[in-house]
């Protein structure tokens, strides 16, 4: 009898190695795991299409003035996301970003403009507000175990009223405020293009939060809770009060993006900022941050974000309702989950 009848029929199991092992040969599965090892090539790419195919639909897209009203409006968006990061990046996401930082202005500006409060004190009062708001969400999450997305829409609606019956509903016009208050909305020339002090405060947020992610130990239990509570939690990670720790960061994050916002916007309105929430969530999806948490970057947020800035004023420019860029918005988001869901099928 010859070693090929003896052979016999593959195993089950080498059956199963062998397609794992042609699987891992095809084109398809080599860019998902690209994509997989590193999530900011894709919001990159889909950032330079983006850039290309508004150029080509308006010629004033490209234009310095255009450019550099992208990167204020993205300032505000672009800070949020920070903040919308972390959270995420534990498994959590949190709906009350948007609320928060408008009620963090309005505080900063009522008591500078109608109580009489030094601007550096209204500031940290602002500053106490965001700490308070994210050790709420984060207690209601680690104390009571509920989940995120239920504990942040209720203090969405929570946030809106305080911000509503504290403010009056009335809005505070940056001429009215110290020009502390509004300091962060003041451009400077870099080469062509204007970019205002929020931009710079914006990026240094980036820069801090990457170093502190990628290079201390809190950062790396931040992912590791995400990854898997219970075997962070059996490794000796205190999950709990890392979380806490996460919510309170996001909290502080979302003070200076009210700071950011008043500078922008010139103003503190308590209706201000309707699509933030949406906007956020989605700079840190389409940003390669996966929604079931532990994988992810900062520096891809902050992709994201410009996506959502150019696509906002791309089709502006292109002469399309506001409707229709919250639905382009929405479409945004739906491709980047179902991507993320496919990028997550590589097996580690």
């Amino acid at each position: 009898m010859t070693q090929q009848q003896t052979a016999g029929p593959p195993s089950a199991g080498q059956a199963d190695l062998a397609e794992e092992f042609l699987d891992r040969q095809t084109p398809l599965s080599r860019i998902r795991n690209i994509l997989h090892r590193y999530p900011a090539v894709s919001p990159a790419l889909v950032l330079l299409i983006a850039v290309v195919v508004f150029s080509l639909l308006n010629e004033r897209f490209l234009r310095v003035e255009n450019l550099s009203l992208i990167t204020q409006q993205v300032s505000v968006v672009g800070t949020l996301a920070i903040a919308q990061t972390l959270i995420i990046l534990t498994a959590g996401i949190d709906l009350s970003v948007g609320a928060v930082m408008i009620l963090s202005s309005m505080v900063m500006a009522q008591l500078a403009v109608n109580n009489g409060v030094p601007a550096p004190v209204a500031l940290l009062a602002g500053l106490v507000v965001g700490l308070a708001a994210g050790a709420l969400n984060g207690f209601l999450v680690t104390r009571f175990r509920l989940p995120p997305f239920i504990v942040t829409l209720g203090t969405l609606n929570i946030f809106i009223a305080l911000t509503l019956l504290y403010s009056n509903g009335a809005t505070v016009r940056g001429s009215a405020m110290p020009a502390l208050l509004t300091w962060t909305g003041t451009t400077f020339p870099v080469g062509p293009v204007r970019i205002s002090t929020g931009v710079v405060m914006m990026l240094l947020l980036y820069i801090a939060v990457a170093f502190i992610l990628g290079k201390t130990a809190w950062g790396r239990h931040v992912y590791a809770v995400g990854d898997d509570k219970e075997a962070a939690r059996l490794a000796g990670i205190p999950v709990n009060r890392v979380l806490m720790s996460v919510y309170l960061a996001a909290g502080a994050v979302l003070a200076v993006g009210a700071w950011i916002q008043i500078g922008r916007t010139n103003a503190a309105s308590p209706n201000g900022g309707v699509d933030l929430n949406l906007d956020s969530i989605t700079a840190v999806v389409i940003g390669g941050t996966s929604l079931f948490g532990g994988r992810g970057s900062v520096w891809g947020t902050l992709l994201g974000a410009l996506i959502v800035g150019v696509f906002r004023n791309g089709l502006s420019l292109a002469g399309l309702d506001v409707l229709y860029q919250t639905l382009a918005v929405g479409v945004l988001i739906i491709v980047a989950v179902s991507v993320d869901q496919w990028i997550r099928k590589v097996k580690s």
